[in-house]
């Protein structure tokens, strides 16, 4: 079987409790007759353009050969290397599927400028660049693609012979895009981002790069039909009331791998169910964890664990409380985006929208047209400049004591988590944190890079439950780079992100501290003797 779960404890309890109404329902038949009524009236009308996800199977299928064909003749043409340029739903999906084949993809989901240039420098003369982009307005993406146009112009390469486009049909990138010469590809508009996995925003960039594409949707086929059925054995229904129906919530799910040969399926489904659930003051807190993450022994009352294992076991073999889960990457996708859907349903809210992700967007908007200048820091230690949200650092003098201070607010209910706005691939180091202060908390913390996680749990941040304690850790750039044809650089981009960001979690009520490192390669060490 392509999926199988196994629920025990608070979560069987739920799924023995929920899953007969849902049948009763019949919210699965529902779903897969795009019933927008599903969640409410206020959700009605933005639902009923949101529902494409559930056959996109079928509806994805026609691409395949046109993605082969491609891909060939790229190959023909030299190209060995393919970037994708894509942020939230239009990068998270193609990680998971070309790590899991074992299939080279660059992954370009940053405006860090340290970043940019290292992408820039690789083979160049052989690459080819996916920009990825559903709204075809993304200010991200939109950098990437100036980049990449100058820099293939410099080196005598038509970029329309190099420049690939996804995005949603008569975008202003697709009119654009068609307007230079690129070869484009329409995604379904009634699919939204996080759930486009199994569209042309997962595929694409999966497929060019060389994975088996055909396959994955075969897997997704397999699930579908238990999907689509009103049974007390549907996959999603399990799953959606396991996750969302527990009493008292217990609204921090941790996910683990334990055996699963996908490799870092927890960074796609921190997404969906983060932007998914978290507004209107509620929602699932997604944390990914390993196998050595403190939160798997504190028994933290209010998290879920979900392990991801390699093959279905009996219920009494399974942890007390847990949820197993096993199964193809394609089945998993597409029983997780219905879940999800069902747990929206559940929890009283619109799965489909995304209204806080906006507020950070014009934050950033309103600094790069405004150009102020900086706040300067309220102290800085050896490389480390200190910021605080008002009345946070109190008369802390050492990042130690700033640390303490922004701790202190953890309390039996919150979640702590750290937000990187540098080079994730020259700082991998700084992920070591998560740990390290899940450890001297206690309480489940999360981990994610800025400014790609705006477009994933930004929502949540903002919209869920107002427990969240914030952690910025941003980094001088030792190299700057001009975004061609635009008033500011990378540099100045990814500050204005993480400050704007910041400044809405502040009028949220949320305590941020802000950490910058003037020199990364000898603050790190620093940093890590602060927190230990």
């Amino acid at each position: 079987m392509s999926f199988d779960i196994t629920v025990s404890g608070a979560a069987a309890e739920a799924v023995d409790r929920i899953v007969p109404q849902l049948v009763s329902d019949l919210v699965a038949s529902r779903i897969a007759t795009q019933d927008p009524s599903l969640w409410g009236p206020d959700a009605e009308a933005g639902a009923a353009q949101r529902l494409g996800w559930i056959e996109a199977v079928v509806t994805s299928e026609p691409l395949i050969d046109d993605i082969i064909a491609l891909r060939d003749r790229l190959h023909a043409s030299g190209v060995n290397h393919i970037v994708l340029g894509g942020m939230g739903g239009s990068s998270l999906a193609p990680e998971v599927i070309t790590r899991t084949a074992g299939v080279e993809l660059t992954i370009l989901d940053s405006t860090d400028p340290g970043q940019i240039l290292a992408a820039l420098a690789d083979r160049l003369e052989t690459t080819a660049i996916v920009i990825s982009s559903k709204s075809g307005s993304t200010l991200e993406t939109a950098s990437q693609r100036k980049s990449y146009e100058e820099a293939f112009h410099g080196i005598g390469i038509d970029p329309a012979e190099r420049i690939v486009v996804v995005t949603d049909p008569d975008s202003p990138l697709d009119l654009s895009a068609r307007a230079a010469g690129y070869r484009v590809f329409n995604a379904d508009p009634n699919v939204g981002g996080r759930y486009s996995a199994l569209t042309a925003f997962g595929l694409v960039p999966s497929g060019l790069a060389g994975v088996d594409i055909g396959a994955l949707l075969a897997e997704a086929s397999a699930v579908t039909g238990q999907l689509m059925v009103d049974q007390a054995s549907n996959p999603g229904l399990i799953l959606g009331a396991a996750i969302a129906g527990t009493v008292p919530l217990k609204d921090k799910v941790g996910i683990v791998a334990d055996g699963s040969y996908i490799v870092g399926f927890g960074d796609w489904v921190e997404q969906l169910i983060a932007e998914s659930t978290g507004k209107n003051g509620r929602g699932l807190l997604p944390v990914v964890l390993d196998l050595h993450s403190p939160e798997l022994t504190e028994d933290l009352p209010d998290m879920q664990i979900v392990r991801l294992v390699e093959s279905a076991r009996a219920t009494q073999e399974v942890l007390p409380g847990e949820i197993e889960i096993s199964g193809t990457l394609g089945a998993q996708m597409l029983v997780w985006e219905f879940a999800v859907a069902v747990a929206g349903r559940l929890l009283g809210i619109d799965p489909f929208d995304q209204p806080d992700v906006e507020s950070a967007k014009i934050a950033t908007r309103a600094l790069l047209e405004k150009r102020p200048e900086p706040v300067a820091p309220v102290f800085t230690e050896g490389g480390i400049e200190v910021r605080g949200s008002a009345g946070l650092l109190g008369d802390a003098q050492s990042v130690s004591a700033a640390i303490d201070a922004l701790l202190v607010h953890i309390g039996p209910d919150n979640y702590l988590a750290v937000q990187a706005y540098v080079d994730r691939h020259a700082n991998r180091e700084l992920s070591k944190l998560r740990d390290l202060l899940a450890e001297k908390t206690g309480r489940p913390v999360t981990f994610g890079w800025g400014p790609r996680f705006l477009h994933s749990t930004g929502q949540y941040h903002k919209g869920g439950p107002a427990t969240g304690v914030f952690l910025q850790i941003t980094a001088t750039a030792a190299t700057d780079l001009e975004i061609p044809d635009s008033p500011f650089s990378y540099g100045y981009l990814i500050q204005a992100q993480a400050a704007g960001d910041a400044s809405v979690l502040a009028d949220h009520g949320r305590p941020v501290l802000t950490l910058t490192l003037t020199d990364p390669a000898q603050d790190l060490a620093a940093l890590f003797s602060a927190i230990a």
